[in-house]
């Protein structure tokens, strides 16, 4: 998870803080000394460290700080504030030209994920904005790396243009071409990459950019290189003028370094990030967000985005009215199921509720739950679905054989769902206390054992990965 390392520990420093109440210049200097060690450790680079920690502290030792009544709150703030600052303010956006097309070219190492994120990014702006985006194939040196577009761009939606392995400069004159005539307003032209910077990669690339007059170069970094990220990012925009960065494999890195050094040592601002291999799994750079995230008040915007994304509005109300006058039955917890897998992994989504990131970041989370629950629900009859209750022993034997699973897994999946069940019909008639207590059970288990979590009571338990 991104940013893991560097939350706990500024958590801990957040932590002593509000420990002592009361606090000092000396108080505020140590815990200083603490955040950045913090972040070097995080792989951030030592002159945005040094100028990030002489920010903060400025201001942390101000009277109004000191002597304020909550003064650990308001130091925690400053760091926010900085923070944001520190990654740009506000998301970035691709600005499109009143003349359609809009050329995007996307540029990087090889192994960045340029050509995988070419395609997240058509599918974004295809289902995001109504765009008609082109992939145009311009690597023609990567062995495979036309078929590996052709087969991202049909999983995305979006047609490919390529002419096999001529010279890339006739491609881009011909898909320009192409887009023109077909109404393409959005071209994104997969442009070679190296395994390192060279002067051959830099005049392929400055030629093209010569003959597309690009709106937007993008590079595709690979936050797991770490500071090395940056480095590649400044090599790039002094080269060849880069507009924006995406950063992939955020997910992975721990550390988070790149993430906080790109925007102060090339001026240059995060506008996507990759958070995992599916094309779906891609989200705009927020900085108030991720600052959030860091500081472990998790990220509820974007949840509640990526539940708007994936929950179909007709079909909550349909489950509603259902509920109320029939009750839930496992097709619908089939329903369920399949859409919370549509919004990501489970460790990401809990990881966005405030206060519960951190408390899950060790927590054993069995995503292949999902699969087996989907499978025993799918051996059952549509009668079984509709009245589990008719569920014998028998039934139970086969269903577990037919799902490849135990018959111990089909009954702790049916105690579950009889949780559940109660829990929908007592929803908004036992108490705010008992409504959020049988939530919080409902939402124990994950395929694993969940630690303590705030007002959560310590429950420790196995069962549904939700």
């Amino acid at each position: 998870m991104a940013f893991e390392g560097l939350s706990e520990k500024l958590n801990g420093v957040f932590k002593r803080l509000k420990n002592k109440g009361k606090l000092n210049e000396a108080d505020v200097k140590a815990a200083m000394r603490e955040v950045k060690m913090a972040l070097l450790e995080a792989d951030v680079s030592y002159k945005v460290v040094k100028d990030f920690v002489s920010k903060v502290s400025e201001r942390a030792v101000g009277e109004e700080v000191l002597n304020s009544l909550t003064p650990a709150q308001q130091v925690i703030k400053i760091v926010n504030d900085e923070l944001v600052a520190l990654m740009g303010e506000s998301n970035a956006k691709i600005n499109f030209p009143n003349k359609p097309p809009c050329i995007v070219m996307m540029c990087g190492l090889q192994g960045s994920g340029k050509t995988t994120h070419s395609a997240k990014l058509a599918k974004y702006f295809k289902e995001k904005q109504s765009k008609r985006p082109l992939l145009v194939a311009c690597d023609v040196y990567r062995p495979a790396a036309i078929d590996q577009l052709k087969i991202v761009g049909e999983k995305a939606g979006v047609p490919v243009f390529e002419m096999g392995q001529i010279n890339p400069r006739k491609i881009v004159k011909e898909a320009l071409k192409h887009a023109g005539d077909h109404g393409n307003d959005l071209v994104l032209l997969d442009t070679a990459g190296r395994l390192h910077i060279d002067e051959e990669l830099m005049n392929e690339l400055l030629d093209i950019k010569k003959i597309a007059e690009p709106n937007e170069i993008i590079l595709v970094v690979d936050a797991m290189t770490g500071q090395d990220a940056v480095n590649v990012a400044e090599s790039f925009d002094k080269a060849l003028g880069i507009d924006s960065v995406i950063l992939t494999k955020l997910d992975s890195d721990t550390r988070g370094g790149a993430a906080l050094s790109v925007l102060a040592v090339t001026g240059k601002p995060i506008k996507f990030v990759g958070i995992g291999e599916k094309l779906d799994e891609f989200e705009v750079f927020h900085p108030e967000r991720m600052a959030s995230r860091i500081l472990g008040m998790g990220d509820m915007l974007t949840l509640i985005e990526k539940a708007s994304e994936n929950v179909d509005e007709e079909d909550a109300k349909r489950l509603a009215k259902k509920v109320k006058e029939k009750g839930f039955d496992l097709t619908d917890l089939l329903s369920q199921l399949k859409q919370i897998q549509k919004m990501g992994s489970v460790k990401s989504l809990l990881g966005m509720i405030p206060g519960i990131g951190n408390q899950i970041k060790d927590a054993d989370i069995d995503e292949k739950q999902f699969t087996r629950l989907e499978a025993i629900i799918q051996s059952m009859t549509p009668a079984e679905r509709e009245k589990p209750s008719i569920i014998n022993p028998n039934r139970k034997r086969r269903i577990a054989s037919g799902s490849g699973t135990k018959v111990e897994d089909v009954n702790r999946l049916l105690k579950q769902y009889e949780q559940m069940n109660k829990m929908m019909k007592q929803l908004g008639m036992s108490g705010k206390g008992k409504s959020k207590k049988k939530m919080r059970n409902m939402l124990s288990g994950l395929g694993g054992n969940i630690p303590s979590m705030p007002g959560n009571g310590g429950y420790h338990g196995k069962g549904m990965p939700f």
